[in-house]
């Protein structure tokens, strides 16, 4: 294959022609090409070639094809050739989001990620964000919100995309059989779709068990019964109680046992950490609502005796990424501070938001680098097990995971869609930067804009 950036100009003629300068025609491996069949995403045009006497790498198409091909805009762009007189330009991008009514905030909350992930590599490829309605594959077109030059907002019609970058936000939603349907229809069309959907609690575990990353998984019970849940007490002495489709850490229970003092039982109710004893287990039974099926769709998980700092246990959120070769990476690491008395570190229940190194130096002092790089290794083996147990393609991964008191890596939680409130903190910028860079690398890769390696 070959793979060059170009100066794409749209012009005014009536002939159905592509011009090449020889630059570009060369880079392509086309000079003695008498036709190309150019590509965008899933429009194509069998063009006759005309070379054109200019210096450098340019693209003259007439608007009339423009037009047809659903050519977003003009200017600097990637295009390759595999040798075969096919000339592919972009690649077309889609992002599978939610979209609002609103012309300034079009996806809500999530407007400024959607627009970080367009100008990424917006001076190469070209972008777009849809949702499942938009897309009307009788004509194989999207009607596609893009980015405009001045940072506004506008709708255009686009062709099917090289490649899917999933960020729909509502599990419900992805649960259902249309979305289900809708998504598979571009696997079919040989369209790569990655982060295929939400992970629930059970499904990671389920899906490591028997491999060797397994290891670093607390033990868990789906829907525990009271019974499990006393065993799990006289085992490990504390354990959380987690919705298998919970997120923000809404809905957790910290269940503690004492010999001598009883049962302790911590969690978050209208804003406040709330503490209560039970000097008898049937109590926190009946609390927990064992007997009324309460606890279905929980997860009971072995509590781990994190590192701490002031008496509050740490533990680290690793933002995973592939690559454009193709590997998982550690784009970003946030290390989060439980607050006093709170059942998670997450931040809007008091929790502190500090660098892996504050933390590590803190608690380690000179092996704090070689901690880290045990941590990040693992992080990376994790990623690959679930991959390899997984049935869809992944590009990024979020994963809770604590380092205990004797120094052991445990992965609590993994999200296929995470989010990323841990680059609100300034000095983890460049890993916010870094993962917009390595999705869109690994989108390159995906569409075949990019040279792939035998890993």
């Amino acid at each position: 294959m070959s793979l060059t950036t170009c100066m794409l100009h749209a012009v005014q003629r009536k002939d159905r022609s592509v011009y090449l300068t020889s630059e570009l025609a060369k880079a392509l491996r086309l000079t003695g090409a008498k036709s190309v069949t150019v590509k965008v995403g899933s429009k194509s045009a069998t063009l006759p070639v005309r070379l054109i006497k200019k210096a450098g790498q340019h693209m003259y198409i007439p608007l009339t094809l423009m037009s047809i091909l659903r050519i977003p805009r003009v200017g600097n762009v990637l295009a390759a050739s595999n040798g075969n007189k096919e000339l592919r330009l972009g690649p077309l991008i889609g992002i599978l989001t939610n979209v609002t009514g609103s012309s300034t905030a079009p996806f809500g909350s999530k407007t400024g990620f959607i627009r970080q992930i367009m100008n990424t590599g917006s001076s190469k490829s070209f972008h777009f964000a849809f949702s499942p309605r938009d897309v009307n594959w009788a004509q194989e077109t999207v009607s596609g919100i893009l980015l405009k030059s001045g940072g506004g907002w506008v709708r255009r019609t686009f062709p099917l995309p090289d490649v899917v970058y999933n960020r729909l936000s509502s599990r419900k939603a992805e649960k259902t059989a249309g979305i289900q349907g809708f998504k598979e229809r571009f696997v079919r069309r040989g369209i790569p779709l990655f982060n295929w959907s939400f992970f629930d609690k059970w499904d990671v575990y389920k899906m490591l068990d028997g491999d060797e990353v397994f290891k670093f998984v607390p033990e868990s019970r789906i829907n525990p019964s009271a019974e499990q849940i006393k065993e799990m007490l006289d085992k490990h002495k504390f354990i959380y109680l987690k919705p298998t489709a919970g997120s923000l850490g809404i809905g957790i229970y910290r269940v503690t046992y004492n010999p001598k003092k009883g049962y302790f039982v911590r969690y978050r109710k209208t804003g406040k950490n709330v503490l209560i004893r039970y000097a008898k287990f049937d109590g926190l039974m009946r609390m927990l609502g064992t007997g009324r099926g309460r606890l279905t769709n929980y997860v009971a998980q072995q509590g781990i005796r994190l590192i701490e700092i002031d008496s509050c246990p740490i533990d680290f959120r690793f933002h995973m990424t592939k690559n454009g070769n193709n590997n998982w990476v550690v784009a970003a690491i946030g290390a989060k501070k439980a607050g006093k008395g709170s059942v998670t570190t997450h931040i809007r229940t008091g929790g502190q938001l500090m660098t892996p190194e504050q933390v590590l130096r803190q608690i380690y002092g000179s092996r704090a680098e070689q901690v880290l790089t045990n941590a990040k290794e693992t992080a990376v083996k994790l990623a690959e097990g679930i991959e390899n147990n997984y049935n869809h393609l992944l590009g990024e991964l979020g994963f809770d995971i604590g380092i205990d008191q004797n120094e052991k890596i445990w992965m609590f939680e993994a999200n296929a869609k995470p989010g990323r409130s841990i680059f609100k903190h300034p000095s983890l910028k460049a890993g916010d930067i870094a993962s917009l860079t390595n999705i869109y690398e690994h989108c390159l890769y995906l569409s075949r804009f990019r040279s792939r390696r035998e890993n």
